[in-house]
């Protein structure tokens, strides 16, 4: 353990062997750090906060900090982050409210840019790009391999899909499915979808047989029906069997913001 002699390190906070804590990072009572994980300079983090084996936080990072929620009293909440995370510069990521089962929860192998943002209750899987200022809402929700890019503003309750992309300096106000890439156009900042993360899918190692059933899927869905539950039935009577088309068909069906179009 490398622990500089000017953080503030409660006696009651749980540090694993191989940790490394810089200058006046503040670590609270409630506080589990584990194995290898490396904490920069004016790092604070307080509540009750569980980081995992061999996370990279940044200088002026803030964990576990009361949710922005102004019916929270001070309940005993928990934010719960895993392994291998990359936590850039000035990113805040605040403990749960009391409205659903009390845990903000990031995942393995994230990699989250300078002053992104997440917020309450939120739940983030594992291999998410977030890029600078990216900020989510309370209760969103994000799935493996998506990537938010730059100055993204994800509404409270939102779902991003697995492995979707969502383009820089847009507001998101409904569901992005998986597979998907949103973005804005000249009409407004409000994102919307512009079809397959084609390349993002490639890159990710998906088959070209699976890459077409999505784009078909797409299409029927979102080009050839104005009613969406038509064009998801149409979709599921045409096309193969495979486990990606199961994973949007069930993400838009069980939608309750809506699904941006």
């Amino acid at each position: 353990m490398k622990i500089d002699p000017r953080a503030l390190i409660s006696p009651k906070a749980s540090i694993e062997e191989g940790v490394e804590i810089g200058p006046y990072a503040v670590i609270g009572d409630d506080v589990f750090i584990g194995k290898g994980t490396k904490i920069g300079p004016h790092v604070v983090i307080e509540g009750l906060t569980v980081i995992g084996k061999e996370n990279k936080i940044y200088q002026f990072v803030s964990i576990g900090t009361p949710p922005q929620d102004l019916t929270y009293k001070g309940e005993k909440t928990k934010v719960i982050i895993g392994n291998n995370n990359v936590i850039r510069e000035f990113v805040t990521i605040n403990r749960a409210s009391t409205k659903e089962d009390g845990i903000t929860v990031l995942g393995d192998n994230n990699y989250l840019m300078a002053y992104a943002h997440i917020a309450h209750d939120c739940r983030l899987g594992d291999n998410i790009i977030m890029a600078n200022s990216a900020t989510l809402g309370g209760h969103v929700r994000v799935g493996d391999h998506a990537i938010i890019s730059a100055f993204v503003a994800v509404h409270q309750f939102v779902r991003i899909g697995e492995y979707s992309f969502v383009g820089a300096k847009c507001g998101v106000d409904r569901d992005i499915p998986p597979f998907m890439l949103a973005s804005v156009d000249e009409t407004g900042p409000r994102a919307k979808l512009f079809g397959l993360n084609s390349i993002g899918l490639r890159r990710k190692g998906f088959s070209k047989d699976t890459i077409e059933a999505l784009k078909k899927a797409y299409k029927i869905i979102w080009r050839e029906h104005k009613n969406l539950s038509k064009g998801i039935e149409q979709a599921m009577a045409e096309l193969p069997k495979f486990p990606e088309l199961e994973l949007l068909f069930s993400f838009l069906k069980t939608s309750k913001r809506g699904i941006i179009r």
